[in-house]
């Protein structure tokens, strides 16, 4: 089951409207959900999904939000092959965890975004698959993070 979608203030200066740093017109309140997701693998896990309501910061101002407010609807993914920023598409690329890596498919990048829909219950839209497995295999396998199995977690 999926949480509400909740407005989060700045960790930073506590405030709920962030003004844009390159236009104080423009601002951003921050939303998360938690939500439940099952993996390619079958594994259940509960993930804190998160994005930005962007908007004038007289609108978002008027809509009086306020920390913890609880909003109606679902924080859903997108991935496409077409950037969603013509302007700075590298800001939406689909990275592989914390390795950097950007997630490919025929040699092009993935990007991928999170964004605020009213709709309760509503889906993802559809994933991309990324084919750059080998160059992901061999960072993890370079990486100091190796995930080995013990007895404790053995599924039979």
């Amino acid at each position: 089951m999926n949480s509400k979608v909740k407005v989060v203030a700045d960790a930073t200066s506590n405030a709920v409207i962030v003004v844009s740093e390159n236009n104080a017109d423009w601002g951003y309140v921050r939303l998360e959900q938690v939500r439940t997701v099952i993996d390619d693998n079958g594994f259940i896990a509960r993930k804190t999904m998160s994005c930005l309501l962007k908007g004038p910061v007289e609108t978002l101002k008027e809509s009086g939000f306020y920390a913890g407010q609880e909003l109606p609807g679902t924080i859903i993914i997108e991935e496409s092959l077409a950037p969603f920023n013509k302007k700075n598409p590298e800001r939406d690329y689909k990275i592989a965890g914390e390795t950097g890596i950007i997630c490919r498919q025929a040699g092009a990048p993935i990007y991928r975004r999170t964004k605020y829909v009213p709709t309760p219950n509503a889906a993802d839209g559809t994933m991309v698959e990324h084919d750059n497995v080998e160059e992901l295999r061999a960072a993890y396998a370079s990486s100091n993070k190796a995930v080995t199995p013990n007895q404790q977690f053995d599924i039979q």
